[in-house]
């Protein structure tokens, strides 16, 4: 099969086509002919020697977890899927899926059926970005209607669908992101946005109950001073960077919650989540999809830090 690898860690020029056997399925396991593979920030972390390169060890690796295709092989004991199913996932997330490759296995239960309404480069797109935004509002900070909800990043591919989420729960929903996305993000849900270029986002958000950080204080103090937007007893789910010592502190100092996260491979909320695809109550945005070959360079583009929703490779 083709695969993209790196040899070592560095810049997006590590990364090469190469061919490599064909993986097999162990029992409870399928093996899934990937279509397409979505491109996230921490992929371009881990090919830098951050990110997840501390679990996945020392190259040769090859990254990617988000996946869309059909089910080419079951192993013994898969009761949920069959040959020629299309499904998504996420698979192994933090371990090595390989996603940037013709074929991956996992087991079964780490993919659901993809959604119907989308193709397989849209829905390449969903399942780790989805599942972050998901498990943070759904799981982590158990967000309800009426709540006020401040989310970073609002216009990336976390940020978009945490918007859509956030606001499918009944939430009111506030987003930082550049002005030019500001039109489309109020079209997926966001009932305020703030451009975080022309003022400080706490002079602009206040009383909020859940802020969902996608930037972290390594970008401007951005989670430490999200505190300052918190209403007594409110939440801060810190999505890249997890909680520093210092921020816990003040956060507790000041009657606030803070609170780490790392998102897990679930098909069943993909299985929600494609039910409100379908539904066309959440809507997938892909920048755009380049051919497997051109990883080295939705790389570059993903250090950028500028993307619209998500980028894909077609494989």
């Amino acid at each position: 099969m083709r695969a993209i690898t790196q040899d070592q860690f560095g810049g997006p020029e590590v990364l090469h086509l190469t061919e490599l056997p064909r993986p097999e399925p162990l029992p409870t396991e399928i093996l899934v002919r990937v279509h397409a593979a979505g491109v996230n920030p921490v992929d371009d972390k881990t090919r830098a020697g951050g990110g997840m390169a501390h679990i996945l060890g020392a190259p040769p690796i090859i990254l990617g977890w988000d996946v869309s295709g059909v089910v080419e092989e079951v192993g013994f004991g898969v009761h949920t899927l069959q040959v020629g199913d299309e499904v998504y996932g996420m698979p192994w997330f933090p371990r090595q899926a390989g996603g940037y490759a013709e074929y991956v296995t996992a087991p079964s239960r780490q993919f659901a059926r993809k959604p119907a309404t989308i193709g397989h480069d849209q829905a390449a797109a969903v399942p780790l970005a989805a599942l972050t935004a998901w498990e943070s509002l759904v799981d982590a900070a158990g967000v309800q209607a009426g709540q006020r909800v401040l989310i970073h990043a609002a216009g990336g591919g976390v940020g978009h669908f945490a918007v859509q989420f956030a606001k499918h729960l009944g939430a009111h929903v506030i987003g930082t992101a550049r002005t030019d996305k500001h039109d489309w993000l109020r079209k997926l849900g966001a009932d305020e946005l703030i451009d975080y270029t022309q003022q400080p986002f706490e002079q602009a958000a206040h009383d909020i109950d859940v802020v969902i950080d996608l930037i972290g204080d390594a970008n401007d103090r951005t989670s430490t001073r999200s505190l300052d937007t918190l209403r007594p007893g409110g939440l801060i789910v810190a999505v890249p960077s997890g909680v520093s010592p210092e921020l816990f502190e003040q956060a507790h100092g000041r009657g606030l919650r803070a609170m780490p996260f790392l998102v897990e491979p679930d098909g069943h909320a993909l299985t929600r989540i494609a039910e409100l695809i379908d539904g066309g109550q959440v809507h997938v945005e892909v920048e755009e999809v380049l051919p497997l070959e051109q990883a080295g360079e939705a790389h570059r583009r993903i250090e950028q830090g500028r993307t619209r929703g998500k980028l894909v490779l077609s494989i």
